[in-house]
């Protein structure tokens, strides 16, 4: 790797062609390659919280009372704060590949450490190693992710990786069910064998992980054009092959001044004083998550255990039911913030878990609570929670410029997580050591009033970043300092579009009419329905770039490229309709390849299809052509007759 601060300006569409992939099994290799890491962790969470009682029982082989877990959590958290900030600089100076797996072999020995341990000064070492391990892969493997999945489909993948944490969980929570059985194994043996369990996970996906590419993105401002593009060449082969299609045009390229080395006080400082209203959120974000996630997961089943007389034999049962409502908020809510919207969803689901949270509080003073109406107000909680404590990863990732988006990871999440993540266990252990239920209950309300807080900042700060290319949400700091030079100057595609055949323009000419003309009506429902009443600056923003704030009149690039993609699935299944005739869904969406365009694609074009007069839908679920000219015979003149 060459040690040149400066290198060369180079113009590249990596990220365009990066962005216009069909969704393939090489998506399902990043998925499962890096998204498991958050199994890892929420294993990890989930081993101490099902272990936790057995710990402090005599016999167990440790001597720990409730207050012990709550110091051990809080310094699992603190490591993961050390080993974001430190790992995330590195994640940006090294790349995303060199930090996955480093981190990841030390996630795995740390682990295995643990499972030796005697005193509580030893597990409170192996903690923090091991949080180490797990923070610095948040700030690889969610800076890896962002930058290979599709902008289209960014969002929800997103969500769905982050909540595979709860995948862990419930892992954790069933095996510890074994492992804590007492006819099985000794008292000090069971809880042992749950922390190597982590270790040999690790090793399996370490394996899987290997087959995963460096970030083209990241090369390319590095220094490595040429690897880039070949990494992206055989990406392309492969789904190609896979699709048996042409992939489509990609859209415009980026043009960056290469940096081998951007000083830290460069990245931090250009970035907040560029975005202060972004750090604002992101800090909150973090926060309200962190501290209800963290104070109340690692301390569950102290509270069943101690205000609710569950055995610690029976914990696991209940962990494992959390672990699946937890999972199931950004698994089921997950397509929505790409499709709703980033500032709905994330503002619905930090303001819904706040009230959930509050009157649980409530209900818990007035000592009308039994066990079972106890865990389903918790889990109810959790369930909408999750998905946005996911998407407080998910925003930090976006919304801030590549050279950065490792370190503003790490950075956000060890503040939020340093000032909710260590408080939240310290104050929950010492409330429920105190056997106070009224004290227990005031936890909860601080963290209703933490994701509140979050909520509110993404009603005011938040950024519509759905469908939107990493390059256009935020500018790389290289590429915004490499086009100043040139701004004034004719566009090189105002050129090329002067050199294109008739036919070729008069075609394109056609497209961005039907564009317009969709967009229009799209807005005209918006303004009608009940989305005008969603919070952010109104469906007409969703044209313009988030990134691009205050340069009026300066178009969405990828917004546009996000329409030419819908324009280009609504063309597919005309064509296909008026070659079959009357088909089945499922016929339809294989003739078109729809499953390739990535989760929900489908789905939208064809109701866009039906919504433009293009496909009809028949009694029997199939479909039917139109007249071929986009319009039923029995269409009216004006468009916005059918609306």
């Amino acid at each position: 790797m060459t040690t040149t601060a400066e290198l060369g300006v180079v113009t590249t569409k990596v990220p365009a062609r990066l962005d216009r992939l069909p969704w393939s099994r090489f998506h399902w290799r990043i998925v499962i390659g890096l998204g498991t890491v958050w199994i890892l962790d929420g294993l990890e969470v989930t081993i101490v919280g099902a272990v936790a009682a057995r710990m402090t029982e005599p016999g167990s082989g440790i001597n720990l009372t409730s207050a012990d877990i709550g110091t051990a959590a809080a310094i699992y958290v603190a490591g993961a704060c050390a080993g974001a900030l430190l790992f995330g600089r590195l994640t940006d100076r090294y790349g995303r590949k060199k930090l996955f797996m480093l981190t990841l072999g030390i996630y795995i020995l740390a682990t295995v450490a643990t499972a030796f341990a005697h005193d509580a000064w030893y597990l409170y070492l192996a903690r923090f190693i091991t949080g180490m391990g797990i923070g610095g892969e948040y700030a690889a493997i969610n800076s890896a992710i962002d930058e290979l999945i599709p902008a289209r489909n960014r969002g929800q993948v997103d969500l769905a990786i982050n909540g595979s944490y709860w995948v862990g969980a419930a892992l954790g929570s069933l095996v510890a069910v074994l492992l804590l059985n007492e006819s099985l194994l000794a008292d000090n043996l069971g809880w042992r064998l749950a922390f190597g369990l982590g270790g040999i996970l690790g090793l399996g996906i370490m394996l899987v992980r290997r087959h995963v590419p460096e970030s083209p993105r990241w090369l390319f401002i590095h220094g490595h054009e040429d690897e880039a593009e070949r990494i992206v060449d055989r990406i392309e082969a492969e789904v190609r092959q896979e699709t048996d299609r042409e992939l489509p045009e990609p859209g415009e390229s980026v043009t960056v001044r290469q940096r081998d080395v951007i000083p830290f006080r460069e990245i931090a400082g250009t970035a907040l004083r560029r975005y202060p209203r972004r750090a604002v959120l992101g800090l909150a974000l973090f926060v309200g998550q962190a501290f209800l996630y963290n104070a109340i997961v690692f301390d569950l089943g102290t509270i069943l255990n101690g205000f609710f007389d569950i055995g610690s034999g029976s914990i696991p049962y209940f962990l494992a039911l959390f672990a699946i409502a937890n999972f199931l908020g950004p698994l089921l809510l997950g397509r929505l913030f790409d499709t709703v919207g980033r500032k709905p969803m994330i503002a619905g689901t930090y303001f819904g878990s706040a009230v959930v949270a509050a009157v649980l509080a409530v209900l818990l003073v007035n000592g009308s609570l039994t066990t079972w109406s106890f865990f389903l107000l918790v889990s109810l909680t959790f369930f909408v929670a999750s998905a946005g404590a996911s998407s407080a990863y998910l925003t930090v990732s976006e919304v801030f410029p590549m050279e950065t988006r490792a370190l503003s990871i790490s950075l956000f999440f060890a503040i939020g997580t340093a000032v909710g993540g260590i408080t939240g266990p310290l104050l929950f252990g010492h409330l429920i050591h105190s056997g106070d239920a009224d004290l227990v209950a005031i936890g909860f309300l601080v963290g209703a009033a933490a994701m509140a807080l979050g909520g509110l900042a993404e009603v005011f700060f938040g950024v519509r970043a759905e469908q939107q290319s990493l390059e256009n949400i935020a500018r790389p700091l290289t590429a915004e300092e490499t086009e100043a030079a040139w701004r004034n100057e004719p566009a090189p595609q105002d050129a090329r579009d002067r050199r294109r055949p008739e036919h070729v323009r008069q075609a394109a000419d056609e497209r961005e009419q039907r564009i317009a003309d969709r967009t229009a009506r799209r807005r005209e429902r918006e303004r009608a329905g009940a989305r005008r009443y969603l919070p952010g600056t109104g469906p007409g923003s969703r044209m313009y770039s988030p990134g691009m704030a205050g340069t009026a009149g300066t178009a969405s690039r990828t917004s546009a490229m996000a329409e030419q993609r819908l324009d280009d699935e609504v063309e597919q299944i005309t064509h296909a309709l008026q070659e079959s005739g009357p088909t089945s869904r499922d016929r339809l969406e294989q003739a078109v390849g729809g499953r390739s365009w990535g989760p929900g694609r489908f789905h939208r074009a064809l109701r866009e299809s039906e919504r433009e007069s293009r496909a009809k839908s028949l009694a029997n679920g199939s479909y039917a052509p139109t007249d071929g000219r986009g319009r039923p015979d029995s269409a009216p003149d004006d468009p916005h007759d059918q609306r």
